[in-house]
């Protein structure tokens, strides 16, 4: 009888423990993104009448602000900024070519983040030892790392990145991208811009002029 409740006692804390862990990717799960608005709606955008598709850019530097990502990209070093496209015309767009840029005020480029970027960033991989690979001897083998990407990382871009890659006449399409700004002069966002080209008609016949977005008009907005 003893044994029994002492190990009953040692299972509570484990239980306490699960369930905390359960109560916390619930929350993450219930967390969502501000609902998406047209493009122009936004402070910093850039439109351009004649193509009938207007471009913005919301960037998010207060980690409060963007809570509903299941890890702290921000504190790493990355500023998420989602981009929002609303297409006005009546012929739908493709972005499968499309290359959306950070530009500093220093015309420093800044390629959005992939998820191996954003891995290698937040997760270490010290204590991986990885697969040998044999070598003649006396060499002492190489050990190749494959590290898979954490699944939070995975699920984040699933629920707030882009959901594709076509822009439907008439509809807007938005997702978050995140830029290392790790070693840029402060602020990184001052006098810095959003520069998106290559985006092409979906029958690959007429590629649009390139966008600049000026994040001076959404920094204006911000609490100082």
């Amino acid at each position: 009888m003893k044994s029994q409740k002492s190990h009953s006692l040692r299972t509570i804390p484990l239980l306490a423990a699960a369930l905390a862990l359960s109560a916390t990717a619930a929350h993450a799960r219930e967390k969502k993104a501000p609902p998406v608005k047209p493009a122009n709606q936004y402070a910093a955008f850039d439109q351009h009448p004649n193509e009938k598709l207007t471009i913005a850019a919301e960037p998010c530097t207060d980690p409060k602000d963007c809570d509903f990502f299941r890890l702290p990209y921000i504190e790493h070093g990355f500023i998420p900024i989602r981009i929002v496209f609303t297409n006005d015309g009546d012929t739908a767009l493709t972005l499968d070519d499309v290359r959306i840029q950070l530009i500093t005020s220093d015309n420093t480029v800044v390629p959005a983040a992939t998820d191996d970027d954003l891995n290698r960033r937040l997760f270490t991989t010290g204590g991986v030892r990885g697969t040998p690979v044999p070598l003649p001897a006396p060499l002492p083998p190489i050990h190749i790392h494959r590290q898979q990407v954490d699944k939070k990382i995975t699920q984040d871009d699933d629920d707030f990145g882009f959901s594709g890659t076509v822009v439907n006449a008439h509809s807007t399409l938005a997702g978050y991208l995140f830029y290392d700004v790790r070693g840029l002069d402060a602020p990184p966002l001052k006098d810095a811009s959003i520069y998106v080209k290559e985006i092409w008609t979906m029958d690959r016949k007429k590629e649009l002029f390139s966008y600049t977005i000026p994040l001076n008009k959404w920094l204006a907005t911000q609490p100082h």
